[in-house]
């Protein structure tokens, strides 16, 4: 009996051991996931994880942002970031397809087809986009813009449908009286992250909230 509860002892320890690991977040992105000028600890992902962990999460966000990156490049890398401890992925992506005046239909497909491989791995996904802004045309904004909420609510994705939301709410007096924007003027600064990553952080909450035990 004595052996018995001790085996009993030690298989619940391991239980519990194993119920206190973080939740592991794969965040693929580009530049604005990578934190393209950013020194270490001011991009996307240190400040979220500091973020989430500040408001009780235990995760460990892995920083799978490539600088330059499109959705087809996403696409191509994505099975090997899915490694077993992987419990969520997070896919922000469509930036650079955009920039570079690709189809929106292009974009879509292999977005598409991330999503698919996530959920089919029973993996809780969020979508994260931007908006195309006017000067692409009313066709090219309408099928671009589309793309974050139709997909989401396809796959069951948490959405959110422009990452520099908080920043393009400000005018361009306001970000530049701020620093919120590098001098490329595409790339926030790390006070232009932390505006992003107060409106992104709830929305990863709903996310981790959907990891279950055996994902």
């Amino acid at each position: 009996m004595g052996k018995v509860l001790a085996a009993g002892l030690v298989s619940a320890s391991l239980a519990s051991t194993a119920a206190a690991e973080p939740i592991t977040l794969l965040a693929v992105g580009d530049s604005l996931t990578q934190g393209y000028g950013l020194n270490s600890g001011e991009g996307l992902v240190p400040q979220l994880q500091s973020w989430l962990q500040v408001h009780g999460a235990d995760v460990n966000v892995i920083n799978a942002g490539v600088s330059g990156d499109t959705t087809s490049g996403g696409r191509a890398r994505l099975g090997w970031s899915l490694t077993p401890e992987v419990d969520a992925v997070m896919i922000a992506l469509g930036g650079n397809d955009m920039l570079r005046g690709q189809p929106p239909a292009k974009a879509r497909e292999n977005l598409d087809a991330m999503l698919a491989d996530v959920t089919a791995k029973g993996l809780p996904a969020a979508l994260v986009g931007l908006q195309a802004p006017g000067n692409y045309g009313a066709a090219y904004q309408e099928a671009f813009n589309a793309i974050w909420p139709e997909l989401g609510a396809q796959y069951g994705a948490v959405v959110v449908d422009n990452l520099l939301g908080p920043i393009a709410a400000q005018s361009p007096e306001e970000r530049a009286a701020q620093g919120l924007m590098q001098a490329d003027g595409i790339h926030p600064s790390a006070k232009g992250v932390v505006l992003v990553v107060e409106a992104l952080g709830p929305k990863v909450l709903e996310l981790l909230d959907r990891v279950t035990p055996d994902s």
